[in-house]
């Protein structure tokens, strides 16, 4: 929407960011503009600088729960004895409820098995350091006693309680940072808010009235009812909150709902209020610039696509973040604990959502997830915070993490000879050992100029991810090396992994069936990968991908080359075997690139497998 952050002229500068009148909102290039210059340039610029200070603590913690709990999970993805798919939160869009309609199902919330007590607990043993709660959702129903609106749980509810505050105590006795979500740019139940187009006719919502997405762009007279609807409710709610209950960390999301100006705007809000509360990278972001403390990925990751600086992931135990009875598609322990260990090998921190029930208890089914995450955090959790990524290139088997002078392995894949090589790690190590079982010492031997190898034990201890620490001496060295290929077992050369040549490249955003490079409309585009090999091996190849365009491509390596056409894949995912290849120990870079484009893109390209050949 912005070309620069360039300072504007005096004359161009006309109003501030809490202006409700003037120049800034006549003209949404002038008005956002001017509000970025005026965060970029004054007290924006001030608060970074105590930024490391205000987010040490969440650097330290690694793992939080995060909570979606409202008048939505009484339905629990039902309406009218009808089942209603996708996130459960949504009902009210989804089903187009009236704000009438929707204070009478308001009426029937009485969570009475809620204990907030328990819930705090349940986080804490499940190794969770902070805990975010919807204080507000896209339906603008308010879970705590607000003075702002009496759209909320104790003036429309026959529950009555407070339970936010209930939780903010609780969690202070527990040790656990407290915060909360804000729906600051959605609200379905304000006249003057976005989103809601079946009641009110406004933008931001499925209809794309008024030019869709940049509706501030196109209308720029529609801007005052957004300011007004900011000035009401979000700015004083989110103040609210803030003197209420003093949380150490606010969530916020769909800033694009809103203007630039008016993202900038509660921000600013914010810092005058509190200057030492964290606050994520969903609230305000330009083009150029995200003005959140910390960059959030998308939504339900199964991998992570590369990100600078600190950020943090939300994955949810099923597909939806708000309770679903329909919905039983909940992942094992085990998927959140390599998940985790993933993430903080990249620098990020997992922020994992429940969705309690309409009752105010937890589904029995997370509850399972949770505890046996519990356990191996318990044993393992040394390795998670406070870590950070050890430098190590990427390892075959598992993960790597870091924290003062220990590396730890993550190992999710077990030796089957007793020897886990270390790609890129070199002189000597002090000291070995399972992390879960300290007493149980491993030995270690260099390999080569530039990895080692861990002797372990010929059974996995921990079958979903074993952790090794290694003690690092002064003569331990970190190798900036290639990865290094197993000969024993299949190899994932993600396409998030690979090195991106020419411009135009876009991300997925990581979920299961989105975790792909795409963006691919140029012949001079390509992606490639260095490896290392030890020892000579053949391999299978396989390519996955999908595709609405297609085309033909070359894969290189060395003085092999491949060249094989995009089969058609109607947007389903493909997993094609294109042929074998035998490569020589030593270093190795495979190309990717396109010979001929049909359509809008070659491919969207998920990984490639190198698999042995067994002989």
């Amino acid at each position: 929407m912005l070309g620069c952050l360039c300072p504007l002229s005096a004359q161009q500068d006309q109003g501030t960011a809490g202006d409700e009148d003037g120049q800034m909102y006549n003209d949404p290039k002038i008005r956002d503009r001017t509000a970025i210059n005026r965060a970029v340039n004054g007290w924006w610029a001030q608060s970074m600088e105590t930024r490391n200070d205000r987010i040490k603590w969440w650097r330290e913690a690694r793992f939080g729960m995060f909570i979606h709990w409202g008048v939505y999970s009484l339905p629990g993805g039902e309406w009218k004895g009808k089942k209603v798919g996708g996130y459960a939160e949504h009902l009210m869009r989804k089903e187009k409820i009236s704000r009438a309609e929707y204070q009478e199902l308001a009426g029937r919330f009485n969570p009475v098995a809620f204990d907030a007590e328990t819930w705090i607990k349940t986080a804490k043993r499940a190794g969770m350091k902070y805990f975010v709660i919807t204080a507000k959702h896209h339906d603008g129903f308010a879970m705590y006693s607000s003075e702002v609106s009496d759209f909320n749980i104790t003036d429309r509810t026959p529950f009555k309680r407070d339970p936010l505050a209930e939780l903010a105590a609780a969690c202070k006795k527990n040790g656990i940072k407290f915060g909360f979500y804000y729906s600051h740019a959605f609200d379905w139940e304000h006249p003057d808010a976005p989103g809601n187009d079946w009641e009110y006719q406004n933008p931001g919502g499925d209809k794309n009235l008024y030019g869709g997405r940049y509706w501030y762009d196109e209308h720029p007279e529609l801007v005052p009812k957004a300011v007004k609807y900011v000035n009401e409710k979000a700015i004083p709610q989110i103040k609210e909150l803030i003197k209420k209950y003093h949380p150490d960390i606010l969530w916020f999301d769909t800033p694009h709902k809103l203007p630039l100006s008016e993202n900038i705007r509660i921000l600013r809000a914010i810092r005058e209020t509190d200057p030492d509360v964290v606050v994520n990278g969903r609230l305000v972001r330009s083009a150029q610039t995200n003005f959140g403390d910390y960059k959030n990925t998308a939504d339900r990751p199964a991998e992570f696509f590369p990100v600078e600086g600190d950020w943090e992931a939300i994955p949810t135990t099923n597909e939806s973040y708000g309770y679903s009875k329909y919905d039983t598609s909940h992942k094992p322990a085990g998927f959140f604990i390599r998940l985790l260990a993933k993430a903080v090998s990249e620098g990020g921190n997992l922020l994992m959502n429940i969705g309690p029930m309409g009752n105010g208890a937890f589904d029995p089914r997370d509850k399972v997830i949770l505890d046996s995450i519990g356990k191996w955090m318990h044993k393992n959790g040394e390795s998670i915070y406070g870590a950070a990524p050890s430098g190590l290139p990427l390892q075959n088997w598992g993960v790597t993490t870091q924290k003062g002078d220990k590396i730890y392995l993550h190992v999710f894949r077990w030796p089957r000879d007793g020897k886990l090589v270390v790609g890129g790690l070199g002189g000597k190590i002090r000291k070995a050992r399972l992390l879960a079982s300290p007493s149980k010492k491993l030995t270690t031997e260099t390999s080569g100029a530039t990895d080692m190898i861990v002797k372990t034990p010929a059974a996995m201890p921990d079958k979903v991810n074993t952790v090794i620490v290694l003690e690092t001496g002064e003569n331990t060295t970190i190798k900036k090396v290639p990865r290094l290929l197993s000969a024993a077992a299949p190899n994932r050369l993600l396409a998030f992994d690979a090195g991106l040549h020419g411009d135009g490249f876009k991300f997925g955003d990581g979920k299961p069936h989105r975790y792909y490079v795409y963006g691919w409309q140029d012949k001079n585009q390509s992606l490639s990968w260095d490896f290392r090999l030890h020892q000579a091996a053949e391999y299978r190849i396989e390519v996955k991908y999908t595709t609405d365009g297609g085309g033909r491509y070359s894969l290189t390596l060395g003085d092999t080359r491949i060249e094989k056409e995009v089969d058609p894949s109607d947007g389903e995912i493909i997993t094609k075997e294109i042929g074998t290849v035998s490569i020589p120990e030593g270093e190795h870079k495979l190309t990717l690139k396109p010979l001929k484009i049909e359509g809008e893109e070659l491919m969207k390209l998920f990984e490639i497998q190198f698999i042995p050949v067994k002989k």
